[in-house]
């Protein structure tokens, strides 16, 4: 079974009237996040300003995205569990450092969110950067929610280790008024060659190569960042993080698929898609850009499929083993580079 076939089939929005809880997704962006819920049955509702992604939400999920920039004002409909990745405003040294104060963040409107709804389970999701540099925030957004009455776990996952064909790393913060566990990592990695198969070795007219100015900039990049290997897509091993940057900007960091003739091209929107675990049938509202800046930006879907999964067996308890891809559903597999560059 193919990799595509799995995530297609298995991250489709559907409504688990049992079960009938409701998901409020803050800073939802084109629903990565929600359509990890939505794929384990849960009614969504997001919120988010940016136009664009927006429309890729409703165009996409069952659930309604709001089109709207949030304050602490906001008011919700009721929600069984808040969801989100609020923007996170970086504190320097050198900063005002005024936390939760500080009008620029989102995590005082992800907070207020929680005092209004009363939620059963909340999760939240944000750069590896804040338990590092900004760790001592996050213990100051961790301290206020245990003052409303939640238990919470926290910890960095990859998620690579949640069957996406990429290394990205997430804080990922869950909490309920019990006590609520973050789902056990997945011991089988997904590589970048069986989430795009033939993909990656088709290109039109409409392909993006690189010129010979744009070969020379990228080894003399990779030169002064001291590259061991380029750093084009290797289809042996998960794909490096794809960000909003190197899918749509910088060329020396760009992602891209080198050929057996030796040239260079840019990944395509849907390539970039199925990286980032969205099913073929997700499709991306505005232009490439647009586009590429929603997926850079996402939650993966099947790694928020994961952490769904996981809050309802803590909600209405089972097993999450079926959709675990398991050894007897042999994903094809390109072995190594040797391979890719026969093609």
């Amino acid at each position: 079974m193919e990799y595509w076939e799995v995530i297609n089939e298995r991250l489709k929005p559907w409504v688990d009237t049992e079960m009938n809880k409701t998901v409020v997704d803050l800073f939802a962006g084109c629903g990565g996040l929600s359509l990890g819920f939505e794929a384990n049955g849960f009614k969504t509702v997001g919120y988010e300003m940016d136009e664009n992604a927006c429309a890729t939400y409703n165009n996409n999920l069952l659930g309604e995205c709001i089109n709207k920039r949030l304050t602490v004002d906001s008011k919700y409909p009721k929600a069984d569990i808040v969801i989100g990745g609020p923007p996170c405003q970086p504190f320097s040294v050198g900063g005002k450092q005024l936390g939760l104060k500080d009008s620029r963040d989102g995590f005082p409107i992800f907070i207020s969110a929680i005092k209004q709804l009363n939620p059963e389970v909340l999760l939240f999701e944000n750069v590896r950067g804040m338990l590092y540099k900004n760790k001592l925030y996050l213990k100051e957004v961790i301290d206020e929610l245990e003052k409303l009455g939640y238990n919470l776990e926290y910890e960095l996952l990859n998620a690579v280790d949640y069957q996406v064909p990429q290394n990205r790393e997430r804080i990922i913060v869950i909490g309920s008024k019990n006590k609520i566990s973050l789902p056990q990592r997945i011991n089988k990695k997904v590589t970048a060659g069986q989430a795009l198969g033939d993909l990656a070795f088709q290109f039109d007219d409409e392909s993006k190569f690189f010129t010979d100015s744009m070969d020379r900039y990228v080894a003399n990049y990779e030169k002064a960042s001291k590259c061991v290997n380029p750093r084009d897509l290797y289809l042996d091993r998960p794909a490096r993080t794809l960000t909003c940057r190197n899918l749509a900007g910088a060329t020396g960091d760009m992602h891209r698929v080198r050929l057996s003739d030796g040239r260079r091209r840019r990944i395509t929107v849907r390539e970039a898609a199925r990286l980032q675990s969205f099913p073929d049938w997700f499709d991306f509202v505005g232009t490439e850009t647009h586009k590429f800046n929603q997926i850079g930006n996402a939650v993966a879907p099947y790694f928020a499929f994961h952490l769904a999964n996981n809050i309802k067996k803590y909600l209405v308890g089972g097993s999450n083993d079926q959709y675990v891809l398991v050894e007897n559903e042999q994903l094809k597999l390109f072995e190594d580079e040797k391979i890719y560059q026969s093609r």
